[in-house]
């Protein structure tokens, strides 16, 4: 789904806009710091915010990056999207180098560490790539 370019231009990017579903259908955006593995694109959160009921009830979001340099390349990545609990430690501490600018990546925390701080992982499959502007050649 994602070329190469897709790939270099969410490594390059720190934030996003996410979009979830609200119980009533209209559309809840949040800012949020965001990492990619592979074809799927990780959020940490906390487990009681509006964007994580939302997937838990609807089982999809997007999230619409742009770039901050122009000419303002931008594309919105969407798909299924789950809650993780389990094996978040390393994708958190990833996120939270992202947040912090830190050189390495901390000391990832253990999944009951993590539940204990409310924490859990947004996952988003990416499985449609649209609004691209400015990418690649």
């Amino acid at each position: 789904m994602l070329t190469d370019e897709l790939r270099e231009f969410l490594d390059a990017q720190p934030v996003g806009v996410l979009a979830t579903s609200a119980r009533d259908g209209r559309p809840r955006q949040s800012l949020v710091y965001f990492a990619r593995e592979d074809d799927r694109l990780l959020i940490s959160t906390l487990a009681d915010r509006l964007k994580a009921k939302d997937v838990r009830r609807n089982g999809w979001a997007s999230l619409c990056v742009m770039g901050h340099e122009p000419p303002y390349p931008s594309a919105t990545f969407s798909g299924p999207a789950e809650i993780r609990t389990h094996d978040i430690g390393a994708a958190t501490a990833r996120i939270a180098q992202l947040m912090t600018r830190a050189p390495e990546s901390p000391e990832p925390m253990s999944d009951e560490a993590l539940a204990a701080a409310g924490r859990v992982i947004l996952e988003i499959r990416i499985d449609r790539v649209s609004g691209t502007s400015y990418i690649g050649g």
